[in-house]
């Protein structure tokens, strides 16, 4: 039988309070409830965010979406829309969404260690005058993930001054990093898969399929 490491927990608010207090008066009253023109701005010079989803159980996924700075495309103050562009098709985040509308996005700027929040509800749209809009390559998306905005706030820079995320001279040397397509290989363990097909059919898929 194995033994649970976590012997510790914290069960309730109130120890958590106890042991790390509570947040100052400007951090409570930081979250806003639109997309207001700083928000705005954010969007636009953003090309990368993580979106956290969960099922209806409960069961949680995070996944990137990525594209040119502002491929997220703001409506209105209420409302944004991110395309779905092509994936691997196991449809994570879709799927929750589907039966649980959930939805929080992380939005980064390379070089800046601040970070915005939106959390709201979703929906999977294929409203084809959106999808036209956020085009690109010649292709519009099938699909778009739509939020209705519910808060709004800055995040601060901690964790990416702790990792130093943004600063070149700590990132290890390419010969250190971990190889994706031996781990997938070794992860699926099927007949006839190989690091080295692997690398072939990733290579070929973003090479030909990221539009």
């Amino acid at each position: 039988m194995k033994t649970n490491p976590f012997q510790q927990r914290i069960t309730s608010e109130q120890q958590l309070r106890e042991l790390l207090g509570y947040p100052s008066e400007l951090v409570a009253s930081k979250t806003i409830g639109q997309i207001d023109e700083h928000c705005r701005a954010f969007i636009a010079q953003s090309p990368m965010v993580w979106i956290g989803t969960a099922d209806q159980s409960g069961a949680c996924d995070v996944s990137p979406r990525g594209d040119g700075a502002g491929f997220v495309h703001v409506i209105d103050e209420n409302h944004l829309v991110l395309p779905e562009r092509p994936g691997n098709r196991r449809l994570d985040s879709i799927r929750n969404i589907l039966s649980n509308p959930h939805i929080a996005i992380l939005f980064l700027i390379p070089g800046l260690e601040e970070t915005l929040r939106i959390n709201g509800k979703a929906c999977i749209t294929r409203d084809e005058q959106l999808l036209e809009q956020m085009k690109a390559h010649g292709k519009a998306p099938l699909l778009g993930i739509g939020v209705e905005v519910e808060e709004c706030y800055m995040h601060c820079a901690k964790a990416f001054k702790r990792s130093k995320l943004w600063e070149p001279d700590t990132w290890p040397e390419q010969k250190q990093l971990p190889s994706a397509a031996r781990i997938i290989a070794d992860h699926v363990r099927m007949q006839g898969v190989t690091a080295e097909t692997v690398a072939k059919s990733l290579k070929e898929s973003y090479e030909k399929r990221l539009y």
